[in-house]
């Protein structure tokens, strides 16, 4: 019998055009016997090969997940083969855990931000994110604060597609196909400086800026009302969003100030994207709770969870409180265990390390690309940069031509054609995006940027 990963590329394009429906894709435009269909067969280091056997740098590691590559399968065999032999499942559900999710939640609050010593597990980051929201709420309600019903987020900000993350998520065109959100949200200004008056270079005087907003908005709403503020250490929509010095501190004020929670989405800089366990201590985050997901399993297995303070605990937690909200495969002992091994790898192999001794280097060579004139910003951190197109270098923007045969054709062709999976943006300012797994070495690295550099010359040649 011919198993699914064994059959021909055009064989197994053809049913996935009949069955499969694709995430956040125009499905129907796979074609009939599924032609544009881009089918990844197998994995090994920071590669992956597609079902004709070519090869390609993962420059995006997956979907910002597969944080150590595609070769520790037999470590993480043997860890879910160990943990199903033990026990297959058990619910964190009616006063029943297991061992695996309780070691795990100790493990995590050994390398969480100070005074967040708490985790509520989920199935991916838009539960965690959904988590957040109504821990928040219960957090005031217990307060007696229930008036506290919206929340604050940033512009073009992304949290996830269930109905409570949409709600904190700023795309028009996700939102509106569901009708109104299910939380009344205030977006307010993100980080992105590019465009934006000379004097906001200077980052006292952004974040002074960025802030004085903030704080206006708060008090239009009604801080009564505020419930939480959720941002992105480093926001992924937009392009890699870096924020000024003073911002994450100033963040903390405001929510001290006028009491809602401060809740940082690390769903993707979590876990050594940004070289350190939490993106957020880069810049002196100090927030009430945490999402994440996608690098805890390292892409090995589906998880995602929410880590709370003590002081939001202690409320939640007072005699007689119930938290009702839950998922059925929330802290699967398989999912932990593969976290578990996860974050043992990292430190083992000093993962960690790996990004702080390479991202100098990749940070260097990524700021090369500001020179070509297709290319109008270069941002980031870490492992996790983009660059910002303008169709010049007067900032002109693209045609309708241009853009269609440049962003949406001949760059993520071009890119894919030399071997490299990065992400491209086709927004108002197009944007191309890596990611690359963090056991990438400088010569990998080099290699992405060189091929970014060749193909965006290209494209500003053809401008």
């Amino acid at each position: 019998m011919t198993t699914s990963a064994q059959a021909p590329a055009g064989d197994l394009s053809a049913t996935a055009a009949r069955h499969l429906l694709l995430n956040m894709t125009p499905n129907g435009s796979l074609g009939r016997a599924g032609e544009n269909l881009f089918v990844v067969r197998r994995g090994e280091g920071p590669y992956v090969d597609d079902v004709d056997g070519k090869r390609y740098i993962d420059g995006l590691s997956g979907l910002y997940c597969c944080q150590l590559g595609y070769s520790y399968a037999p470590e993480f065999a043997e860890a879910a083969d160990r943990q199903l032999r033990e026990l297959c499942f058990s619910p964190l559900w009616s006063s029943s855990a297991h061992p695996t999710a309780i070691d795990l939640s100790e493990r995590l609050s050994r390398i969480a931000p100070v005074d967040i010593e708490h985790t509520f597990f989920s199935g991916g980051g838009a539960e965690a994110v959904e988590t957040a929201w109504k821990i928040a709420r219960r957090y005031h309600a217990l307060r007696g604060e229930a008036g506290r019903t919206k929340a604050i987020a940033r512009s073009g900000a992304y949290h996830g597609l269930t109905l409570g993350a949409l709600s904190l998520t700023d795309d028009p065109g996700l939102r509106e196909p569901y009708g109104p959100g299910a939380i009344e949200t205030r977006f307010v200004s993100n980080t992105n400086r590019f465009g934006l008056a000379p004097e906001c270079t200077d980052d006292e005087t952004f974040t002074s800026r960025l802030l004085a907003e903030l704080e206006a908005a708060i008090l239009a709403e009604g801080p009564e009302t505020i419930a939480m503020l959720i941002a992105e250490p480093v926001q992924n929509r937009g392009g890699c969003i870096t924020p000024p010095e003073g911002y994450w501190p100033g963040l903390r004020a405001l929510a001290d100030r006028y009491g809602f929670l401060l809740v940082a989405d690390e769903v993707i800089t979590a876990f050594g994207r940004l070289g350190e366990w939490f993106g957020g201590d880069l810049y002196g985050a100090r927030p009430d709770i945490v999402t994440v997901a996608k690098g805890i399993t390292a892409g090995y297995a589906p998880m995602g969870a929410t880590l709370v303070s003590n002081r939001v605990v202690e409320v939640i937690n007072q005699p007689g409180a119930v938290l009702n909200h839950g998922y059925t495969f929330a802290g699967h002992p398989l999912s932990a265990a593969i976290a578990l091994r996860s974050l043992e790898i990292m430190e083992r192999d000093r993962i960690l390390e790996n990004v702080r001794g390479h991202q100098a280097h990749l940070a260097r060579r990524m700021a090369t690309l500001v020179d070509l004139p297709i290319v109008g910003d270069v941002r980031g951190a870490g492992f996790f940069y983009a660059c910002e197109l303008t169709g010049d270098l007067d900032g002109g923007g693209f045609s309708d031509t241009a853009r269609a045969a440049l962003v949406a054709d001949l760059i993520p062709r071009r890119l894919r054609e030399a071997g490299l999976l990065a992400r491209v943006y086709n927004r108002a300012n197009p944007l191309v995006q890596i990611a690359p797994p963090l056991i990438s070495d400088r010569e990998l690295l080099d290699r992405i940027a060189d091929i970014m550099a060749a193909t965006l010359d290209e494209a500003s040649a053809r401008l």
